[in-house]
């Protein structure tokens, strides 16, 4: 449309970002002025380092007092120290104690894991996009006692000493990336087990336990150490929370506002009764679960973090037995919700550097509030707390926490539709999971029907028995990049190394079969060598990074006198995460559709034409392949059954390796980026499907950026086509734009959309509600839009605190305007 004077009229566009802008500010709503103010509070806290964690832990270790004591106890005794030692903040107007750090959004560091140089101190605090600024004292401290004393001691320094040479160039070429060289295992939630026992039965269940230990066993003295490691652990957070009842009554002692006196001294109370007692109030249950949680981010980094897994289930007899005996209101369950929600927003993840930044570039600490599902018994798990839970969410509309919808056959539809809703302003939460499916997978992988209906989704789409389970991701999988080396006979043209097998020049093979083979040799050889990692890695952790207080929470650990990074779990696995589906689906699809069977072009002229980038005169071929080749995401068998065999392949060679050596862990295979598709892609030259040296490979399953121009419909029938339940889950993204949401009627179809995907066999779906003239305009003007929140991978961040490649990746996501 143009005015008058032939210029191009966007007064429309305009319009509609401002619309989509207000729509969006219009929906956070918090329920009274006191949860308002913590949100904002928390929404506009710095993030900062605390160096507090780094400068006792140090303290502890100089201090010589477990010099000669097992490694469990002597981490058990540390963390004691620790939560004896640490500030105890509370927020101004708060109903739930306890913080992992000196106020909120000041975050420990781990110098036992990772001791940031002074360098990594300068770029955190300096960089453009997610800084965690630190002061000239923090680098002192540093500088003085935390590098000193930590040097050639870290699991860091130590990991990479301990890898051939040839795990190294790989890591180094993006191959893959390494979860663990800087935060601890962990992925694991909470079960049943947090919210029915207190600590004091756990201290009995391990009293009993030592007593029934045998002395002729082999293994008597390890069981012995990690028994009375558990039971140190245990006192620590007794000792925390008595701390806090303490420093409440002390406030109490000094308010003068009556209402908030006795609200203090409430608080007080509740925390001399949890955790060392299982919960019996609503209250109690968040503060209860709220301590543990603190606990074990305290005890170490895990990645991702800890969660209250299926909380309307934990929640919900507390609740309907608080409301039937008139001590509850819905109201007052709401406002606790809500300031349980702003704790979560308050410990950002730690910091990150290097390879870990860009495999994970954000403040998002992936704690992940499963909602719907199940219960134990095989019946809907829904309940009011589900879609009280869904209100928070909604009014909330805070980076953190995370949540998961589980949606099975028997979910009301009233469920599915609440979720849409709140997904409808654009914030990018909640995202939809195939609770029938996860069930399907846990079977599969050997778990009882039992804890299969109890599990669910942790950290982006990540499925596990929750409390049941150790579930450990060891790294993403550059799959593009491994096609890249197969198309040059094992070299790797970025370096010019040969770092991959010689498996015959891809200009004599005479069909596609020849390269498909050639492609999985090379996958075959490079997950020979990360898997030999992972067992070193494993190996590492196990002994000298043992997790006493997190192996009180887990099933069996304590029956086993076996700590979570040792096997303790009852059910262990090891995951590797495969990147880059669209990426070398389209690629393959372009070489067998162009190369071998329509000769449009020939396999040397290809890889020139990569080599060249497509520039110059092959620019004519890259605009062949972009238009003309047979897409995943079209429902185009052509390409969707080099998707499924890749799928199918991928996950046979995974699972084909023996259990690892110290947890005895079965391999699986999860399809996710986070951000690393963007790094993968950083580190390759240009590839078969079109894309340029340097650009973002695609993201978890979905199909090329750009690249599904047929519907979300014709998305999903693609995506069923490969069998998700062999895996433990798989990401799809996908983007609508705003006023598909608007309609009620479009909604409802939504709705039954994806319940048949999910028939069909798909694990999970997400959805940007946003318009890429709102993004454009948020690159223009950040200032304007920083609480602008999107949808990345498995989680929501603040769209101008990403960095430009991302930001540009997003954009470049299809948007679809129909369903």
């Amino acid at each position: 449309m143009t005015d008058s004077n032939n210029q191009p009229d966007t007064s429309k566009t305009t319009l509609t970002i401002e619309q989509e802008i207000q729509k969006r500010r219009e929906a956070v709503r918090p329920i009274n002025e006191r949860i308002a103010r913590l949100r904002e509070e928390s929404v506009n806290a710095q993030v900062k380092i605390s160096t507090e964690r780094a400068r006792l832990v140090t303290e502890f270790y100089q201090s010589g007092v477990a010099d000669n004591l097992s490694i469990p106890v002597q981490r058990a005794m540390a963390l004691k120290y620790l939560l004896e030692h640490c500030s105890l903040p509370v927020e101004e107007g708060q109903l739930i104690v306890g913080l992992r750090g000196t106020g909120p959004k000041e975050v420990p560091t781990y110098p036992e894991i990772c001791a940031h140089s002074l360098e990594d101190l300068d770029i955190l605090d300096t960089r453009e996009n997610m800084p965690y600024h630190n002061t000239a004292e923090d680098k002192q401290l540093y500088e003085s006692t935390i590098l000193p004393y930590w040097q050639g001691k870290t699991i860091r320094e130590k990991l990479f000493q301990r890898m051939p040479e040839e795990w190294l160039q790989c890591y180094e070429a993006g191959i893959w990336t390494e979860f663990m060289e800087q935060r601890a295992p962990g992925h694991t939630a909470g079960g049943e087990r947090i919210f029915q026992k207190g600590i004091l039965d756990i201290k009995e269940e391990i009293k009993q336990r030592m007593a029934q230990l045998d002395k002729s066993d082999p293994a008597y003295e390890e069981k012995l150490e990690e028994l009375k490691a558990m039971d140190i652990a245990a006192d620590a957070l007794l000792i925390y929370a008595q701390r806090y009842a303490e420093k409440l009554e002390q406030l109490a002692q000094e308010e003068t506002n009556v209402d908030r006196k006795a609200e203090l001294l409430h608080m007080a109370s509740i925390c001399r009764k949890v955790p060392a007692h299982a919960p019996e109030t609503f209250l109690e249950a968040l503060q209860h679960y709220w301590f543990i949680h603190v606990g074990i981010t305290y005890e170490t980094n895990p990645w991702d973090s800890f969660n209250p897994g299926r909380l309307d289930q934990h929640l919900r007899p507390f609740y309907e037995k608080e409301i039937s005996e008139g001590m509850l209101t819905r109201e007052k369950a709401k406002e606790l919700l809500e300031a349980f929600w702003v704790k979560f927003n308050n410990q950002p993840a730690v910091p990150k550097v290097g390879v870990t930044a860009e495999e994970s570039f954000t403040y998002n600490d992936f704690t992940k509030i499963n909602i719907g599902g199940l219960k134990v018994d095989g019946s809907d798990g829904t309940s009011d707390v589900s879609y009280l839970l869904l209100e928070v969410l909604d009014e909330m509309r805070t980076l953190q926490p995370n949540t998961a919808v589980l949606i099975s056959n028997k979910t009301p539809d009233r469920l599915l539709r609440k979720a849409l809703e709140v997904i409808g302003p654009g914030f990018g939460e909640p995202p939809l999971f195939n609770a029938d499916g996860i069930i399907v997978k846990m079977l599969r992988q050997g778990k009882t029907l039992e804890d299969a209906r109890t599990a669910g989704v942790s950290g982006c789409v990540e499925t596990g028995s929750f409390g049941k389970e150790s579930y450990i991701l060891t790294g993403y999988f550059n799959l593009p990049k491994i096609l890249e080396i197969t198309l040059n006979n094992g070299v790797d043209p970025i370096t010019g190394k040969k770092i991959g097998l010689e498996t015959g020049d891809p200009s004599t093979f005479q069909s596609y079969e020849e390269l498909w083979d050639a492609y999985l040799k090379q996958i075959k050889y490079f997950m020979d060598i990360k898997m030999k990692g992972n067992d070193i890695i494993e190996e590492l952790y196990a002994t000298e990074l043992p997790v006493p207080f997190m192996s009180l929470w887990i099933e069996d650990c304590v029956k086993r006198a076996k700590d979570y990074n040792s096997g303790g779990a009852r059910y262990n696995t090891q995951y590797v995460q495969l990147v880059g589906l669209g990426t070398v689906t389209l690629s393959l699809s372009s070489i067998k559709y162009h190369v071998f069977e329509n000769h449009t072009f020939s396999m040397e002229e290809l890889l020139k034409a990569l080599s060249s980038n497509f520039e110059g005169p092959y620019e004519m071929m890259r605009q062949v392949i972009l238009t003309r080749t047979p897409k995943f995401g079209e429902d185009n068998d052509f390409a969707d059954n080099i998707a499924k065999a890749l799928v199918d392949k991928t996950v046979e060679l995974v699972e084909s390796y023996p259990p690892t050596p110290v947890r005895r862990a079965s391999r699986r295979a999860y399809w996710l980026p986070t951000t690393v598709h963007v790094y993968f892609g950083r580190v390759m030259g240009a590839s078969p499907d079109g894309r340029k040296a340097g650009m973002p490979v695609s993201e978890g399953i979905s199909p090329v950026q750009g690249s599904d121009r047929k519907g979300i419909a014709a998305v999903f029938r693609s995506v069923s086509k490969c069998d998700w339940d062999k895996t433990g889950g798989a990401l799809l993204n996908q983007k609508l734009t705003p006023d598909i949401v608007e309609d009620p009627e479009t909604l409802k179809k939504l709705g039954q959309l994806i319940r048949s995907f999910f028939n069909m066999g798909g694990h999970h779906v997400q959805f940007n509600v946003v318009s890429a003239e709102l993004l454009r305009e948020a690159q223009k003007r950040p200032a304007d839009f920083q609480d602008l929140m999107v949808r990345v991978a498995g989680y929501s961040d603040y769209f101008v605190n990403l960095p430009k490649g991302l930001q540009e990746e997003i954009i470049a996501r299809t948007e679809h305007e129909t369903v």
